[in-house]
């Protein structure tokens, strides 16, 4: 039974039919997104419904549904559920408490509408689901030439079928509204299935493909996501990020999502800081704001208001401190509260490259000297004249010596 759930789900065992570790047969291997944790579960007083169930189907599409049977299910258990007419399968994404405020959070106020838990899924009906799930690819490929000759300006990126097979959706990009009245009715009588079409954006289509993220992790649209939220270029900006599209925008062209993962962090931040078009005012000079370090705390401050000049860097207290003194008529001597170094009044060239001739004036004195080396004896150093004048005296001594012994010792 494995190989038939997309990416999705999680492979399920075929004993327990669960995602976590089975002991039946000792199998354990997670695929695909994140399941949630119910941290309310050992809460005391937690009054809600415990029948309440959330269930992840494909593409990020979740449902609400009520356990009436009080079936035994766990968070990752694989379901049947009522698909009006007929039924779906879905993995279990949240139970309990968690679900009413999920349920709260999107919107959804009328309790009698919820559908209800079937049971656990069999072998028979995940078999039956993986025999749908086969002919998707193939179906997509059709809608899509389908809705080339219409001349339909959509892009259908993915086909969903329900457990029994007898419901399929179509999910579609379109920048604009789209009539596909005809293209429904032209696919219902090709593929004799009832039809549902579903717009989705670039954030669900990158999620659906997949891939790295800058970060060199997989993309957590694809990951573990769920719902997307609007980014805007306000959570840019508060982070002090700089305004750049091509590092801002993720690969779905839009934003990325993580920009507002650390936003709460920065708001708070943000609030320990001085405001950034105020300057601070001492005895020598008027610094402007120049760079901020938010997380740190440390402000960079210049003495010109549009280039970096006279760099100083300060704690966010110490900013506000001068502030403070400024709105009562009293200027520090020293932008920071320690004493400055000293800095040398005069800056000279140490390592020689005030040049750009620098290199060919270095390679003709090389030239110039090889030249005259060949012309030109090498001088003899005074050291190795003092060397040869003691071995030539060493050696017209040896000579007398030998001379005299030979006439000592005539043969």
């Amino acid at each position: 039974m494995e190989g038939w759930l997309n990416n999705n789900f999680i492979n399920a065992c075929p004993k327990c039919l669960r995602n976590h570790d089975c002991r039946n047969c000792g199998r354990s291997e997670p695929r695909g997104k994140l399941t949630a944790t119910d941290w309310l579960a050992d809460k005391p007083g937690i009054e809600a419904n415990q029948k309440l169930v959330e269930v992840l189907f494909k593409n990020t599409r979740v449902g609400f549904f009520e356990n009436t049977d009080n079936i035994h299910i766990q968070i990752g258990d694989l379901i049947v559920v009522d698909g009006t007419p007929g039924y779906d399968i879905g993995r279990v994404n949240m139970l309990g408490h968690l679900v009413s405020l999920q349920m709260k959070k999107s919107g959804f106020k009328d309790f009698s509408e919820l559908k209800s838990v079937l049971r656990l899924a069999t072998e028979e009906d995940l078999a039956k689901f993986e025999e749908a799930r086969s002919r998707e690819h193939s179906t997509m490929i059709k809608a899509r030439s389908i809705a080339e000759e219409l001349g339909l300006a959509m892009k259908i990126g993915d086909v969903e079928f329900q457990g029994d097979g007898s419901k399929a959706i179509f999910y579609y990009i379109a920048d604009e509204r789209v009539d596909f009245r005809k293209l429904i009715r032209i696919l219902a009588e090709t593929f004799k299935v009832r039809i549902e079409m579903k717009q989705i954006g670039a954030r669900q289509e990158a999620g659906r493909i997949g891939g790295i993220g800058p970060c060199g992790r997989p993309l957590c649209c694809s990951s573990w996501m769920n719902r997307f939220v609007s980014v805007g270029t306000g959570a840019a900006r508060l982070q002090d990020l700089s305004m750049n599209p091509q590092k801002l925008a993720g690969q779905c062209g839009k934003l990325k999502c993580c920009l507002n993962f650390e936003i709460d962090a920065y708001a708070e931040a943000n609030k320990e800081l001085p405001p950034r078009e105020t300057h601070l005012e001492t005895k020598d000079n008027v610094y402007y704001l120049f760079k901020t370090d938010i997380l740190g705390r440390k402000l960079t401050y210049s003495t010109d208001k549009h280039l970096p000049a006279n760099l100083i860097t300060i704690e966010a207290k110490r900013a506000l401190d001068i502030i403070d003194l400024n709105k009562k008529g009293i200027k520090p001597e020293f932008l920071s509260d320690e004493l400055p170094l000293e800095t040398p009044s005069e800056f000279g060239d140490i390592i020689g490259q005030d040049s750009l001739t620098r290199f060919d004036k270095k390679n003709n004195k090389k030239k110039k000297k090889k030249k005259q080396s060949q012309n030109e004896p090498v001088p003899q150093n005074s050291d190795d004249s003092q060397s040869q004048d003691i071995n030539r005296k060493q050696r017209h001594f040896h000579n007398n010596k030998n001379q005299r012994n030979r006439n000592q010792n005539p043969q």
